[in-house]
């Protein structure tokens, strides 16, 4: 995508900083001139907010503000058309704790983009799109280095039939820090357009949930698993419901949220 990302505050500007040094997409870091800093490279704007952001907002797939919400939707709301047309919008707090996914959620990517954002800032992504909100199922999935998409697409495909569980069910996907840009699997998600959530080994190590744990995975990465925790990890109120499956170059488990015990 190509990403506007604006900041108006110092706090906001260290956020900001983190996500461009991070995201894989075209992105142009936009300040006031007032925050003019010659060791930052970004672009500096002379006229206010709003009128910069009427200036700008046909011109970028998606746009990540570093500010409040309400300051955004003033600012947009008389530039939104549909979400067939928007741009992507997505809103963080200027200390990094709130991703949310504010306009042109699912068909303009704004959901994706929160998911990657959050990833970025160790925080979780807020959607609150009706699509979502139907969607129970959450895969975790472990892979070697290098990884083919292939591998990962048909581990994943092969997986949910196993469960018996349709991939328009799956609200997202989870893996450990250390796998987060294997190419393969962000190439295979993107493709099936399934957002990841990265799983840090801390969030692993302390989880309370039972899940199957290999001395091989211990020593190869410090802790004793990564689908099945991450799959546990990833949801709200999760039940594995397809345990550790082992595919060439994968493994992929299955569970559910709000599982009707």
């Amino acid at each position: 995508m190509n990403l506007a990302l604006i900041a108006i505050t110092d706090e906001g500007v260290k956020i900001a900083e983190r996500i461009k040094n991070n995201i894989r997409d075209e992105i142009t870091l936009f300040l006031p001139q007032k925050m003019k800093n010659t060791d930052l490279k970004a672009t500096y704007y002379s006229r206010n907010l709003g009128n910069h952001i009427e200036k700008i907002f046909t011109e970028y797939e998606g746009f990540i503000f570093i500010m409040a919400s309400g300051i955004v939707v003033r600012i947009i709301a008389p530039h939104i058309k549909n979400k067939l047309h928007d741009p992507a919008v997505v809103v963080v707090d200027d200390v990094g704790r709130s991703v949310i996914s504010l306009v042109s959620g699912h068909e303009g990517g704004a959901n994706n983009l929160a998911h990657r954002v959050a990833n970025i800032l160790k925080t979780d992504a807020i959607i609150t799109t009706g699509t979502e909100a139907k969607k129970d199922i959450i895969i975790g999935i472990g892979c070697k280095r290098a990884v083919a998409g292939k591998d990962v697409k048909d581990a994943i495909k092969n997986a949910l039939r196993k469960a018996k569980v349709s991939i328009k069910r799956v609200r997202l996907a989870g893996t450990v820090d250390i796998k987060a840009n294997e190419s393969g699997l962000l190439k295979a998600l993107e493709e099936l357009d399934i957002p990841l959530r990265v799983v840090s080994r801390q969030e692993i190590d302390t989880c309370a949930k039972n899940y199957d744990k290999s001395d091989f995975v211990e020593k190869k990465i410090g802790v004793g698993g990564v689908c099945e925790p991450a799959a546990l990890i990833s949801g709200r109120k999760t039940k594995l419901i397809l345990k550790k499956q082992k595919f060439p170059g994968v493994t992929i488990a299955i569970a559910q949220e709000n599982f009707l015990w």
